[in-house]
Parts: C-alpha cells; structure tokens; sequence
C-alpha cells in the first residue's frame, strides 16, 4: 500500500477534506513553532490552523519534539501529512496539512533555533504537559530544578522549553527582531501568566537586560483547551488506512468536541483562528476553571478509581453505575459550588455533555494514559476545589476520596511492580515501599510530599481526616463497586 504523502494526496481528492493549498504551486510559509506535537496538539491546534489556513496566511507549523523522535519518524517521511479521524455519533477524516515539518531539537537544535529566530515566526505554541514548565508549588520557575540547573549553567544546549524559549529570544533582542507570542495550550492554571513569569524569571538569571525587553514586550495569553484525544492504536491505523487506501504511519483520533479559548491579547496579525471557531475572551480564567473543576477533575477520579476497580477504558468506568452515581455526587456536591462559573457558562448542562463525553463508545481513552503525571495533574486538578471548599466551610470526601484513590494507585503500581508515569515516580514509589496499609501512617507519608501538598493543605486537620477516611475505605473495601458507593 502507498504511503500518505504530497505525492498520494491528489489521489485522495472526493475521499475526504484534504488541504488543498498543499497542491498549489505557492504554499503557506512556517509563521508558527510548536513544542511537543503529541496526539492532542495534532487533533486541536494543528486541527484549528489548518481550518484557518484554508483563509489563507503564512501559518505552517515547525512542530518541534524536544527529544522523542517518533513524531518526526512517523510523519517526516509523509511530509508532515496525518489524518485525523474524528470518532462519535458520526464519524469522518481529514488529511491535516498544516504541519510542515517535524524537528527534534536534541539532534536539530541549531534548526529548531533557526526557525525560532527567523523574523516570519510569530507565533509558539506549547503543549509540553504540565510538567515540562518546572515550575514550584507557587506556580513560579523553578530555578532548583535539575534541568533548569544545567540550562543555566550553560555547558550544553538547552534541554528545557524554557531554555529554549530564551536563548531564541535573546537572539532575537541582539537582532533586534520582535519578541514572538507565545501561547501555552497545556491544563494549567493561569497558564499564559505562569509561562510568561517562567521566561522572564530565567532571563533574569542570565541577562538583565533581556529580561527587561521581555517584561515590556512578551505577549502570553491564557488559554483553555479541550477535547478528548486518546492515544493512536493499531485499530485506528487500520481503520483509516481501509478510508484512505493510502498508508498513514500515525493519524489522530479524538471526539467531535473541540474547544478553544484565547485571552483576547494577541497581536493583530493573527492565524485566522477565529473563523475557525477560535473563542477570543477578556477574562479566561472562569472557562479555566470550569474545565478543570467540571472534566479534568471527574476525568482524573475516574482515572485512578477505575483503575483501582479493574476498568481499562473511561468508557468501561462508564457503565459501572455506583462509579457514575458517585462522580456526578461529586460534581453536584464538590466541584459546582467550589468555583464562580462564567455567566456565560451554564454548568449544570455543561457537566452533563461532559459525562456523555466519557460515555462515548467510538473513543476509547485508556485510564492509565489519563494517570499518568498524578503529581502535576491533581495539584491543577483537584487540590484548588479542596482548598476553595475548606475555606467556604464546603464538603470535601469526594475530591478526598480521589486523593487517597491516586495513593492505593501508586501503591499498587509499587506492589504490582508496574511503572509509575510520574516525574516524581522515584519519590512516589519510595513512599508506597514503607505503606502498611493502614491510613494511619500510609496518609502522612504521601501528604510528606511538599512538591505535591503546599503545608497549608497537607497540614490542614480536616483535610487530613478526609483522606484517612477514604484511603481506609478503599483499602477495608478492596476498590470493589461498593467502596466507591461508600464515600458519600
């Protein structure tokens, strides 16, 4: 079978919607540098520009891993082209041309630095996960964090976003080249804020005066975004190669819903990403935190309670009725009244269209993947509604139940002597190794973990008592169905 590339993609034509500008003599030029083009950034941003693209503007991407080469291997050699396959009610595919070329910068740096430093890049997007900021517990760069050292220290090219970042920026003030935008599409808080102090806080480090020229003219918008993108299976492979009758090394998979909110500060000349259903608001923090609270937080619980109760799939978590019983107590009780939704937000239907979401036989999201990076994701996730609710006098068993459920997971993992996914995985496991089992000691042993528990939480008597009361739940009760139903 041929393989999906520029040569195959006039024989696609009356398939399936395919970017036709790829088959003009005078394509779109790269205008945009994204770091770290997994599954999600090629089912949503890349998904977003190239609807943009069909209104033309020199917007293709230079997607850029910082180590892994699979991307690069899987799509170089179809010159960036992938289908994405969008799996609900309805199904349908697209060939996705936005991304240009695909470049690892542990083996590319100099080209990587090259398109972050060309005058015709105007924009770099992110989605690096939540750990890839190093950031501390207050939300600020990390300057004791290992990688972050050895950038600083400058022996070696950069290894971290960051350091990448600013040495382009640098260059970019010694040739006196605008600053480009920078636009953080990773599940953090604030995350624009955040990134922009990171970046400043790190030129601080290493030159004044850099620093200052970022203060004045870095732009880095909050954003919200969502849609559910599971990991690429040999099934969705199959199933688009039958579409297709081309080769794809690695289409994309994800839900119908798609959702993108960008604070309204980007500069004029701008992706037409609002035509492409792009939300530009004022304040973005209220649809933040409604994502966070209303699906990241019930996505996470039923992440590490199903997995504890056997389940492989959100959607096989999904037909365990006590399981949905008590997320949806969960976000009734819990998560609804522990934030301001925006006015233009009704939440109660909003949670609902989550839940059917998850119900979604075609996609199918493992809950280990959803697992992964506890330490980063719950400290976004979960712990803001828990610390919001001790403050208003609010209940909190439910999103301590899902604490202490993250716990018996890793102990598990310790037991089953299964791999953690975590940048903390050495520190988690070395805590699950001295575990007995009994919340009396196993729940201070965890809430230990300052990178994960500020002291105003872990030391927090109700806080405390909540955990210890759910962890001895899961664990007299074995994770079984009725456990679950037990936390209420």
């Amino acid at each position: 079978m041929k393989q999906l590339n520029n040569q195959t993609l006039a024989s696609l034509h009356g398939k399936l919607p395919i970017p036709g500008y790829r088959l003009a003599e005078q394509q779109p030029q790269i205008g945009i540098v994204h770091i770290g083009p997994g599954a999600f950034f090629r089912g949503h941003q890349a998904w977003y520009t190239e609807q943009a693209l069909q209104f033309g503007g020199d917007w293709a991407i230079s997607a850029v891993s910082m180590r892994s080469p699979d991307v690069s291997q899987a799509l170089s050699p179809q010159d960036g082209l992938y289908t994405l396959a969008v799996l609900d009610a309805e199904q349908s595919y697209q060939v996705i041309g936005s991304v240009a070329e695909v470049l690892i910068a542990s083996e590319q740096y100099q080209q990587v630095q090259a398109r972050l430093t060309a005058a015709s890049t105007k924009y770099v997007t992110l989605t690096i996960t939540e750990k890839g900021y190093c950031l501390n517990n207050a939300g600020k760069l990390d300057l004791s964090h290992p990688q972050i050292q050895q950038d600083l220290a400058g022996t070696t090219q950069p290894i971290t976003a960051v350091g990448m970042l600013f040495s382009a920026l640098s260059a970019r003030y010694q040739a006196n080249i605008a600053p480009f935008c920078v636009v953080s599409c990773d599940n953090l808080t604030d995350n624009g804020h955040k990134l922009r102090g990171a970046i400043i806080a790190y030129a601080e480090q290493k030159d004044p005066g850099v620093a200052n020229w970022l203060a004045q003219q870095l732009i880095c918008p909050c954003t919200m975004v969502d849609s559910i993108t599971p990991a690429t299976d040999d099934a969705i492979k199959a199933q688009v190669a039958e579409v297709l009758g081309v080769q794809d090394n690695w289409p994309i998979k994800r839900e119908a819903f798609v959702q993108w909110v960008i604070e309204d500060i980007l500069p004029a000349d701008r992706p037409a990403w609002q035509q492409a259903g792009v939300i530009y608001a004022q304040d973005v923090s209220a649809f933040e935190k409604a994502k966070l609270r209303l699906l990241n937080a019930p996505h996470s619980t039923l992440a590490y309670v199903g997995s504890l109760l056997g389940y492989e799939t959100v959607f096989d978590a999904m037909q365990d009725q006590q399981l949905v019983s008590f997320i949806e107590q969960m976000i009734t009780d819990e998560l609804i009244p522990s934030f301001k939704a925006p006015a233009e937000l009704d939440v109660t239907q909003y949670s609902q269209d989550i839940l059917a979401r998850f119900r979604n036989p075609a996609i199918r999201h493992l809950l280990a993947q959803i697992a992964w990076d506890g330490s980063q994701k719950l400290p976004m996730r979960i712990l803001p509604a828990i610390t919001d609710n001790l403050a208003k006098g609010q209940p909190i068993a439910k999103l301590a139940y899902a604490i202490a459920a993250w716990y018996r997971f890793i102990v598990k993992r310790y037991t089953d002597n299964e791999k953690l996914v975590d940048p903390l995985a050495d520190t988690l496991l070395a805590v699950a190794a001295q575990c007995s089992g009994k919340a009396q000691t196993d729940v201070p042993l965890f809430l230990a973990v300052d990178a994960v528990f500020p002291p105003d939480l872990s030391l927090n008597p109700e806080f405390q008592q909540a955990v210890a009361t759910a962890y001895q739940q899961i664990v007299s009760r074995q994770a079984t169905p009725a456990a679950v139903a037990g936390a209420r």
